[in-house]
């Protein structure tokens, strides 16, 4: 899976777990610019890692401030 491929179905999965809109949503969009919160960031992860069959570290979880930050780590596990 190439990296644009990646962007589309990790903006999807937030998309849906934030009910915000993909349009909104590109690789500099900060999580909490969304608004997004611990228990949410937990449940985006389990969805990457269940869609690309791979796992994030959890102590990697403050780190990942940005969507590239989520594509990046997607990428690095492939």
């Amino acid at each position: 899976m190439d990296h644009d491929a990646i962007f589309a179905k990790a903006r999807e999965i937030i998309s849906e777990t934030l009910d915000v809109d993909e349009d909104d949503i590109t690789e500099d969009t900060e999580f909490k610019a969304l608004e997004a919160d611990s228990f949410d960031m937990l449940e985006l992860v389990s969805a990457f890692e269940d869609e690309f069959d791979m796992e994030m570290p959890d102590d990697g979880l403050d780190q990942i401030v940005t969507v590239g930050d989520v594509i990046a780590g997607i990428e690095a596990a492939k």
